[in-house]
């Protein structure tokens, strides 16, 4: 079926179902295209709360749905593909946490959204690429902090605040694929270009970039911002995001290699086949549940 047909059944089944597609900024082009709204994680899974459908069709990955499902528990969570995961939460697991956790009884627990839900479970708050700061400099002074999956983030985070940081030595392996040589190259070529990069890339793209933001974070630079071209150092997914948004501007992959498979598992085959069996849903236990809950809240009341 061609994607045409495909998009315009989806459209059909969807208000027939009374269903809503969100999408992350890193699903394919198609995907973007037939989704209702378009964001990061927290942004879609706060979403999710406020929509009054019932039926929500997640495109993104597990712990995305996962934290919908928490948020809404109320509410069918569909990932139209459960095996849609991601490397770096799945590096953290709980059983880790809570070993860290007894070696260091005294510290303050701060974990990416980009975790499972049974970490998150045993977590003090959790935090967004764009307020991970904000919520590290929330706890007391003198007081450390085991910070965790991604090491990079986590590393960026502790030389912005000079905080006590144990930081978890996870990883995105899409964010590994950008280099340091491949953005100069990209400079000599565009020199009026700004480079901005996702706080998951390694210290040695960080150090040659102009700005470190989230994909919410390069939306609203790139909207207020006087440049005309733009390096994105971030999954290449969010070069379609920036084009559609700001068709007046130039936006080039800083690696085209930056490619997440987790992400792009998601079709609109899948998305028409979970519309048609309202399936899979993604269900969290209700004690995980409970107790990721307050992680989650706790981010939110930071801001």
């Amino acid at each position: 079926m061609a994607k045409r047909e495909l998009a315009e059944k989806i459209r059909r089944l969807k208000k027939d179902r009374g269903a809503v597609i969100l999408a992350h900024n890193y699903q394919p082009p198609e995907i973007q295209d037939i989704a209702d709204h378009l964001g990061d994680s927290l942004d879609l899974s706060r979403l999710a709360q406020r929509i009054e459908e019932r039926i929500i069709i997640f495109c993104g990955v597990h712990f995305m749905a996962e934290t919908a499902a928490i948020l809404s528990p109320e509410k069918k969570i569909i990932l139209p593909d459960p095996s849609a995961g991601c490397p770096m939460a799945d590096m953290l697991s709980a059983d880790d946490l809570v070993l860290l956790k007894k070696d260091h009884p005294d510290a303050a627990v701060v974990m990416y959204i980009n975790s499972t839900a049974e970490v998150k479970a045993h977590t003090d708050s959790c935090c967004t690429s764009a307020n991970a700061v904000k919520v590290v400099e929330s706890i007391p002074n003198g007081k450390r902090i085991i910070f965790g999956p991604d090491q990079y983030l986590g590393g960026w985070v502790r030389s912005q605040t000079d905080r006590e940081m144990i930081v978890w030595n996870g990883y995105c392996p899409s964010h590994q694929k950008i280099f340091p040589e491949q953005i100069e190259k990209l400079r000599k070529e565009n020199p009026d270009a700004v480079v901005m990069v996702h706080p998951e890339v390694n210290p040695e793209v960080a150090g040659v970039a102009d700005q470190i933001l989230g994909t919410g974070g390069m939306i609203r630079f790139a909207s207020k911002s006087n440049a005309e071209t733009f390096i994105v150092g971030t999954e290449t997914g969010m070069v379609y995001r920036l084009e559609k948004l700001y068709p007046e501007k130039y936006f080039i992959a800083a690696s085209k290699q930056a490619v997440c498979p987790n992400m792009k598992k998601i079709s609109l085959e899948k998305i028409l086949s979970s519309l048609e069996a309202l399936e899979p849903i993604i269900r969290v236990a209700p004690d995980v549940a409970g107790l990721a809950l307050s992680s989650i809240e706790r981010m939110i009341e930071i801001g």
